[in-house]
């Protein structure tokens, strides 16, 4: 019988001190699941080589920053070269505060991942958990055991992508057979289905979808596609950052609280690989994993979830708000957030609008990084979304290629973020350019940039294409007397009111409050708000404050 090999960790540090006491620690509590190795930094490279020649899977590879034959940023640089998936974690002695630390540097670079301290006593409270982080991390880069969902279809269906990418934004593993492949062909034999019809999902209770709509899809998931009651106190529209942290504080503060979301929960935070930046989480984290967790907290407060669903409108009723929405369904509350967000803007390129989901994608689609492995893959935009899928498909496609409309990528980009791409040798960045043209058939083949300055059009290869160039607010769906800006964003407290002196059609003696709409009660939060930040912790930030601005609206108001 051939024996499974483990996935490993490797350490490599050439001092005493650390190197057998870090072995045991790590051994003690992972041993059982995960090989331990040890290298010492001279062979360290060799040692690598020959891991990835036996076909190992290596889940972790730590370096001491202290070695310096070779030094550690080249051992990285092996390392992700022969181990791609692996995690990259810099060994760093406790004590040096410094801005100018070698891991500062190298977290900007893209070397490392991650840093873990030394010592890293007490084991509970630090080893332990981090290391179980970075394993979390690194285990979805890879192809789950086990799945609740097998897919079939057409791998450049529009259907399939958007059907995959609903999963991932879900947190639910999957496997996706194409259905021209032998495992496809044998698994819709073994459910009778004959390909005529596409997608066909296949879940661990037995249960068969064929072609789902989203709300099938995700009643079957066992999450709620109708409202439950006619009436709440809030009702959130929106389950993007700022949603979900108004939903978190209003549910958790004893109002009775009802969410409706037309997708899944997250918005366009959600669909963001890694986000770096975010107050309390210094090692980042995904816009998946984040809104999971946002999802959890408010359901576990009391939280009403209801998916599929969008607003369809709002008016005023008395002393309630009523919202209507997508299915005729209406709810009397007696506050409303709108925090609907934004959507993508569309490119405008007819050839291009053919195709998307068949390699064109709006958006991350943190769900086609694995497909895209080995090929030539390009990215429009040079916003931090943009940045951040370009880093993310770096690590799985052949080659990524930025095209984008200014100069640089200094302009809309964080700084640490254009480093990183700048020091990514699989990234390329195309300026003052922009995409006119998409080739392809059943698929995209390649597309046709053109220079702004010169007129110069060239093509480029590639399998996919990526957009992030910009976005509109979701406030289609809005009354003429909720007040608008002249791009669709919603107004807001000062920003309804005329020369400081009112706002036309309030009919309150108060003025509007700050996050409040034109209509009172009804309240806009995050990035679908006229001046908003536009960052995530923004975005949390005024759902948060939407919550309080409510509780001194409906002290106001009569309980009826």
């Amino acid at each position: 019988m051939t024996r499974v090999q483990r996935p490993r960790f490797v350490v490599v540090s050439d001092h005493a001190d650390t190197f057998p006491a870090l072995l045991t620690d790590l051994d003690r509590r992972f041993g059982r699941d995960y090989e331990v190795t040890g290298l010492r930094s001279t062979d360290a490279e060799d040692g690598l080589q020959r891991l990835a020649d036996d076909g190992c899977v290596l889940a972790l590879l730590i370096v001491d920053e202290r070695v310096t034959t070779p030094p550690a940023p080249v051992l990285f640089g092996c390392g992700r070269r022969l181990h791609p998936q692996a995690k990259r974690i810099l060994l760093v002695r406790r004590g040096n505060w410094s801005a100018r630390h070698p891991v500062v540097a190298a977290m900007a670079l893209g070397q490392v991942d991650y840093h873990l301290y030394s010592p890293w006593v007490p084991l509970e409270r630090l080893l332990y958990p981090a290391i179980s982080d970075f394993l979390a991390a690194w285990d979805v880069t890879r192809e789950a055991d086990v799945v609740p969902v097998r897919i079939v279809g057409a791998r450049q269906a529009a259907r399939s992508h958007d059907i995959r990418d609903k999963l991932s934004r879900a947190s639910i593993p999957y496997w996706f057979h194409d259905a021209d492949s032998e495992t496809g062909r044998r698994l819709l034999g073994e459910i009778g289905r004959d390909g005529s019809v596409l997608p066909v999902l296949v879940l661990y209770t037995g249960v068969v979808l064929d072609d789902p709509i989203d709300a099938e899809l995700i009643a079957t998931l066992g999450m709620k596609t109708r409202p439950s009651a006619s009436s709440c106190d809030v009702a959130v529209i929106g389950a993007g950052p700022a949603g979900l942290a108004a939903a978190v504080y209003a549910s958790s503060e004893g109002l009775d609280t009802m969410i409706l979301e037309p997708e899944i929960p997250g918005g366009q935070a959600g669909t963001s690989s890694m986000i770096r930046n975010y107050l309390g989480f210094q090692r980042g984290i995904s816009g998946e994993e984040l809104a999971s967790r946002a999802v959890e907290q408010a359901w576990l407060f009391g939280t009403d979830f209801v998916l599929s669903q969008g607003a369809t409108g709002v008016r005023r009723q008395g002393s309630r708000r009523i919202v209507r929405t997508s299915d005729g369904t209406e709810v009397a509350a007696r506050a409303v957030v709108v925090a609907t967000g934004m959507t993508w803007r569309r490119l405008g390129v007819p050839r291009l609008e053919a195709l998307v989901g068949s390699g064109v994608f709006y958006g991350a689609a943190g769900a086609e990084a694995q497909a895209v492995t080995g090929q030539d893959v390009v990215v429009v935009g040079g916003g931090n979304s943009a940045g951040q899928a370009a880093v993310h498909l770096a690590r799985h496609a052949r080659s990524v290629t930025m095209v984008v409309r200014s100069g640089g990528l200094g302009v809309t980009m964080s700084e640490y973020l254009a480093t990183v791409i700048g020091a990514t040798p699989n990234i390329a960045v195309i300026v003052h350019s922009e995409v006119v043209d998409v080739h392809g058939a059943a698929g995209l083949a390649s597309l046709t940039v053109v220079d702004r300055r010169s007129g110069r059009r060239r093509d480029l290869p590639a399998t996919a294409l990526f957009l992030l160039i910009g976005a509109e607010p979701h406030t289609a769906w809005l009354p003429g007397s909720v007040a608008r800006d002249e791009r669709g964003f919603g107004l807001t407290g000062r920003d309804l009111l005329r020369d400081g002196s009112g706002a036309p059609g309030w009919p309150l003696h108060r003025p509007p409050m700050l996050l409040e709409s034109s209509l009172p009660g009804v309240f806009a939060a995050g990035d679908v708000r006229h001046r908003s930040v536009k960052r995530v912790a923004a975005a949390a930030g005024e759902g948060a404050t939407a919550i309080q601005l409510v509780h001194e609206y409906l002290a106001d108001q009569p309980l009826s």
